[in-house]
């Protein structure tokens, strides 16, 4: 997974959580650790949810950040290699680092599937500006497509944990339901967060009773009403969704500066 912030806003780290740099033997920081593979599960239809034990190091990182692996060669190669970079699907609060990506036909990812737990990878101190925003005030949306669910996860988790006074709308969006990773997980978040609405459309399930259209200028109005500049909009997701999305909010006439948009792509 390859990320772009168009825009971003930052807030402080969680104080509770404390980083500690790895020293290597020249007495200079290094920001990788080393990491055991703590979990495995299948979160979606083609979608596998990892996590990570960093053996007693403690790392402190923002909701929305993301994370460099590293695997261990077990006869896999490609032109791309065996280091990516995901966005941390867990949040601050869980003392675990960890990742949800689509498994593709790659070295990458077909190491990552043949790896048992317990298998120790290299991991790298989280990093990025796709972060909540300092201001608790203004509506939060979240606009989701496919895997880019794995951010706003985190964020949820963390707001649910903290009990943050955020007003938080996700609508997202997928092909159908057995492809729609912590599709249960969410609609729990909704029960348990107070100020957290949960809008899903299904474009491609023919069996799904709910909404079925792609994400539109028309589509936001909808759910959100004519009102739009009163909220800011975080976007993740692959390429023709946040591309879409933006689209969408530009003709609703919302302020760029109210829109924070990441795309993934190559993952």
């Amino acid at each position: 997974m390859e990320s772009d912030v168009t825009h971003a806003m930052f807030v402080s780290p969680p104080a509770r959580v404390l980083r500690q740099v790895r020293t290597s033997t020249a007495g200079t920081p290094t920001s990788w650790m080393q990491a055991r593979i703590k979990g495995k599960q299948e979160v979606a239809k083609g979608t596998l949810f990892v996590t990570f034990d960093l053996l007693g190091e403690q790392v402190a990182f923002e909701p929305g950040q993301y994370f460099f692996v590293t695997l261990p060669d077990v006869g896999h190669q490609d032109e791309r290699g065996l280091r990516r970079h995901f966005s941390v699907v867990t949040s601050p609060e869980d003392r675990v680092l960890g990742f949800a990506t689509r498994m593709r036909d790659s070295a990458f990812k077909r190491t990552l599937r043949e790896l048992p737990v317990g298998t120790e990878v290299e991991v790298e101190q989280p990093k990025g500006s796709f972060v909540l925003p300092d201001d608790t005030s203004r509506p939060l949306v979240f606009i989701a497509g496919g895997i880019g669910i794995t951010v706003f996860r985190s964020m949820l988790r963390y707001i649910r944990e903290e009990a943050l006074p955020y007003r938080v709308a996700l609508i997202y969006s997928n092909r159908d339901r057995d492809s729609t990773a912590f599709l249960d997980e969410l609609r729990e978040l909704e029960q348990e967060i107070s100020d957290f609405r949960l809008i899903l459309t299904m474009t491609q399930d023919p069996g799904w009773g709910g909404e079925t259209r792609k994400v539109d200028t028309q589509f936001v109005k909808d759910y959100l009403g004519e009102d739009l500049d009163q909220f800011t909009f975080l976007v993740a997701g692959p390429p023709p969704l946040v591309e879409g999305a933006q689209r969408a909010l530009e003709a609703a006439a919302v302020p760029e500066e109210n829109v924070i948009a990441e795309r993934y792509s190559g993952y």
